[in-house]
């Protein structure tokens, strides 16, 4: 049965402010604790389920990572004796934290003013702020504004040269909630969105450009984008098919196991590899190890019939993203400290 249930009249549904999003984490803060008049707005930027701000955090964390091992095998090589300066590595996640979660705000608000009118006629996101009539478009607009101007704030901490590549994402961002319209690979353009913090990170860290390693660590991320936003799509392609909607869910049907094995197969491979390219050591193989058993957990117990089972599956590359990053930070600390 299809989970589309849009009005008789056309009309959005109206859901109370304090009827939780169907994909957002159960008994989460949002729901618990947030007033009522705050809750769409909180929820608009899905506040309630942080998920996407977290996987647009871990690239950039990763590329940070990977610079400053890069940065102490350089060091090694000349025989010097510099330390990696931790205070500075610890500012730039911290800013790649805020910034990330302040433009995945944003996304979510564009894609949402984009998409109101499917989002109305979807079961799992006919809930959300602005497909439910609970904030307009206008005020959305405003809010997002204002959140570019975080976004930029933190954008302009950085080098010249990493402050123009940021803007250099601008693109794919905008259009990549049009592709589900025209093509099966949108999963891709959102790849080419998410992971630009591979790129970033190390533009932010070495002020003279990018060099090969992040390009490889950003390839590696776009496959990895590829493969858990297509486990998210699988939970939408019914009603995807009935409004002619495109993704790779249904590009891939019944043989998604053996794409995903590819796609996270060319992460881990392409992690390994940038990582090898800077000088990484045992701490990073033995992490690495533990992110592919990961990867081979979701594949393995991935049912693409159950939808909590694709969400729960989603989510949980929050964990992957985080052992990648411990894996890299963690061989680069032991080696200071050998």
């Amino acid at each position: 049965m299809s989970a589309i249930s849009a009005q008789a009249d056309g009309k959005n549904a109206t859901n109370p402010v304090d009827s939780p999003i169907a994909d957002a984490l159960p008994a989460n803060w949002v729901d618990r604790y947030a007033p009522a008049w705050l809750k769409p707005w909180l929820r608009l930027v899905r506040a309630d389920r942080p998920i996407g701000a977290w996987l647009l955090m871990w690239p950039c964390w990763w590329s940070v990572a990977l610079a400053a091992r890069a940065d102490y095998s350089a060091a090694l090589a000349d025989g010097a004796n510099d330390f990696v300066d931790f205070r500075g590595v610890m500012w730039l996640l911290i800013l790649f934290a805020i910034g990330a979660f302040a433009m995945r705000s944003v996304g979510c608000i564009y894609n949402d003013i984009i998409d109101r009118d499917i989002d109305a006629k979807v079961a799992r996101t006919k809930g959300r702020p602005l497909a439910s009539g609970q904030i307009s478009v206008t005020s959305a607009t405003v809010f997002a504004f204002a959140l570019c101007l975080v976004g930029l704030t933190v954008l302009l901490q950085f080098n010249i040269r990493a402050v123009l590549l940021g803007f250099g994402s601008a693109g794919v961002v905008l259009i990549y909630p049009f592709m589900k319209r025209v093509t099966f690979w949108a999963q891709a353009v959102l790849g080419l969105a998410f992971s630009w913090g591979a790129l970033l990170g190390w533009a932010a860290y070495y002020p003279d450009g990018i060099d090969w390693p992040p390009v490889i660590l950003y390839a590696a991320a776009i496959a990895w984008t590829i493969g858990y936003d297509t486990i998210y799509a699988h939970q939408d392609k019914d009603d995807d098919v009935l409004m002619g909607l495109k993704s790779t869910a249904l590009k891939f049907g019944d043989q998604t196991h053996l794409w995903l094995s590819l796609f996270f197969g060319i992460a881990i491979g392409g992690i390994a590899f940038a990582g090898w390219s800077v000088g990484a050591g045992l701490w990073f193989y033995l992490g690495l190890a533990l992110a592919a058993a990961h990867a081979v957990w979701q594949i393995a117990t991935l049912d693409t019939e159950n939808s909590q089972n694709c969400l729960d599956r989603f989510r949980s590359n929050h964990g992957f993203g985080a052992i990648v990053f411990l894996a890299l930070a963690l061989d680069t600390a032991l080696a200071v400290l050998d």
